[in-house]
């Protein structure tokens, strides 16, 4: 039997052993982006001295004294050279709270900083806070705009399951320190998946909102909303517009939101957005790219159809099967975007791409016909396109792998 001792070495030998494996790309990819092997987060990275007292005189057995049940939905930031994801680490208790990682590289080697991140609370204490957007503002603070669950007092007592969701605000110069402000204040009756836009417009903070009628069903407000207001530290809305809504039979019928905020190219804003259906598995979640106006944010510029990314082999498993969500993502000076998405609310991972790739899959893919014959029609123009080019330019292997001669 091993000694105490050897119970922590062993425990402490493992975590790093995970941290340091080297993640690898796979290829080939779909011409957007590439993913990786490896999670790049998970419960396994928390550190172990978080979960376990480590004295033998009051936990003799080196029990489990808090247990992690999952590392999700965390926001990106580059900061001093590093990558840096501020994730969304829930306990066995369902309790979410803020833990910031970071990467000498933004693939793997991923290290949580020695305490978790201690938000603090308003004069109505937050319930559980969670999926948090990280934006470096013109004003020069880096913001953190985030999900702030309580219950519904309204409420039959009866149900313990009913809350309200609104959008939580705090600030912060090094990542450590966070000033907390007051919860954003919009028409809506709930808030979620709200984001804050990088530089000022028309003077005022400008936000993307998910209007919501109840606390899980996004209702007839369903859609990326737009709203602007004149302080960030009362924030304000007084009007949404609704951008991007849902639509019929598409990836975003039931719901959608955004990202992480979006980034800043010659084309226009480049948008990173989670899209929901219903199915009869449950509620699927996948990611989409759309783009708007550099100088009218209101307005869709580009819109490929379908999903972006969607969950593939393991990440289809998990606490909440069959979902993809980013709330993160890192342009760096080359061009190099990192992709930062959850799955199944269970673990974190990368996707690479460049900002040349994203923007040409966004200008360039064909929007959605919203009809079968529509699809059938695109399919025709691309078949019809490669053979005109193969008739100019014959090449040396069919498509069906037989050898032309």
């Amino acid at each position: 039997m091993k000694t105490f001792e050897q119970r922590i070495a062993q425990l402490a030998l493992h975590q790093e052993e995970l941290i340091k494996v080297p993640n690898k790309m796979i290829e080939p990819s779909n011409g957007v982006f590439n993913r990786y092997k490896n999670a790049v987060l998970t419960a396994a990275h928390v550190p172990f001295n978080w979960k376990y007292d480590l004295n033998p005189h009051t936990n003799p057995n080196l029990i489990e004294r808090f247990g992690i049940n999952a590392v999700l939905n965390a926001g990106a930031i580059k900061w001093k050279n590093g990558y840096v994801l501020v994730a969304r680490v829930e306990g066995n208790d369902r309790k979410s709270f803020f833990a910031v990682a970071e990467s000498p590289n933004g693939i793997d080697n991923f290290r949580f900083w020695e305490y978790p991140l201690v938000m603090p609370e308003t004069a109505i204490p937050d319930t559980n806070i969670y999926d948090i957007r990280l934006v470096a503002h013109e004003d020069g603070w880096i913001y953190g705009l985030f999900c702030t669950e309580r219950r519904d007092h309204s409420a039959n007592e009866g149900d313990q399951s009913a809350a309200i969701a609104q959008c939580g605000i705090a600030r912060t110069k090094d990542l450590v320190k966070w000033e907390r402000l007051a919860d954003l204040k919009t028409p809506s009756p709930q808030q979620r998946n709200v984001v804050l836009h990088p530089e000022f417009v028309q003077g005022k903070y400008a936000f993307y909102t998910r209007p919501q009628d109840g606390f899980v069903e996004a209702g007839n407000g369903g859609g990326i909303g737009f709203g602007l207001s004149s302080t960030i530290e009362n924030a304000t809305i007084t009007k949404e517009i609704v951008i991007d809504k849902k639509v019929y039979h598409t990836v975003y019928e039931a719901k959608n939101g955004l990202g992480p905020a979006p980034i800043k190219t010659p084309q226009g804003w480049l948008h990173l957005a989670h899209g929901v259906r219903n199915t009869a598995a449950g509620l699927r979640y996948v990611l989409y790219l759309f783009m708007t106006d550099l100088t009218d944010l209101t307005k869709v510029t580009h819109k490929p159809a379908g999903y972006f990314l969607a969950p593939e082999a393991e990440e289809r498993i998990g606490d909440v099967s069959n979902v993809v969500f980013s709330n993160g993502w890192i342009a760096d000076a080359d061009g190099t975007v990192y992709i930062y998405y959850a799955s199944s609310d269970t673990r974190m991972h990368v996707a690479t791409s460049t900002l040349q790739q994203l923007t040409d899959y966004v200008m360039n893919n064909p929007a959605d016909g919203l009809r079968s014959a529509a699809s059938v029609e695109t399919i025709i123009n691309i078949i019809d396109q490669n053979k005109s080019l193969t008739e100019k330019h014959p090449i040396a292997v069919h498509l069906n792998g037989e050898s032309a001669h």
